[in-house]
């Protein structure tokens, strides 16, 4: 119960603190770590439980971001749909094309910390990070993520040619490997969604 109530507060006390939002990545993969077969398509990787937990995940949050790779590439829409809760507001990093089912939203070009600020200082207390693998890896890289929501199916691609969940090069060595720890596991249907917070 105290347990709940803490991950609740989460988003209100790193606000009180940072004067910056939570930002939560999610993602969405294969078992073995893909974001899209090599042709791009990713529909559906999980299945409907999953889907809805992502709805649930975007009612939470103020604020949703993407790249816009993902806007041309996906068109999409990012509202809440099934969950109950207004839609969060639709930030696109860099430009969204004319007639685009995120529009309205917010274009950003420019350091990622300075959208935290600008968020922050509008009182956003939760940002969303739907993606892509190189919007994952920017926030990444940064270091600015609280909370990694990765939903893996149990389907394999079974090759080194898909789209995996981080875009660019990784670290060179173990001793540099980012490390966290799990703060959830839940079964959703056929996938499971892994929490995952800085160590």
């Amino acid at each position: 119960e105290a347990d709940a109530v803490r991950k609740q507060l989460r988003p209100y006390l790193v606000h009180r603190s940072t004067g910056r939002p939570y930002v939560v990545v999610k993602l969405a993969s294969t078992l073995d770590g893909r974001l899209a077969a090599p042709d791009g398509t990713s529909r559906w990787i999980t299945g409907p439980d999953a889907r809805a937990d992502v709805h649930r995940l975007r009612a939470e949050s103020d604020a949703i971001v993407v790249g816009a790779g993902t806007v041309r590439a996906d068109d999409p829409a990012l509202t809440v749909r099934d969950a109950v809760g207004p839609d969060p507001e639709r930030i696109v990093l860099g430009h969204a094309p004319a007639g685009a089912r995120i529009r309205p939203c917010r274009e950003h070009d420019g350091p990622l910390g300075d959208l935290l600020d600008q968020l922050g200082a509008e009182g956003c207390l939760q940002l969303m990070v739907e993606g892509g693998a190189a919007v994952a890896a920017a926030f990444h890289r940064a270091r600015l993520v609280d909370r990694y929501v990765v939903y893996v199916a149990p389907k394999i691609m079974g090759g080194d040619d898909g789209v995996a969940m981080f875009a660019g090069e990784g670290v060179a060595t173990m001793s540099d490997v980012w490390s966290g720890r799990f703060d959830g596991v839940t079964q959703l249907g056929d996938d499971i969604r892994l929490d995952v917070v800085p160590a």
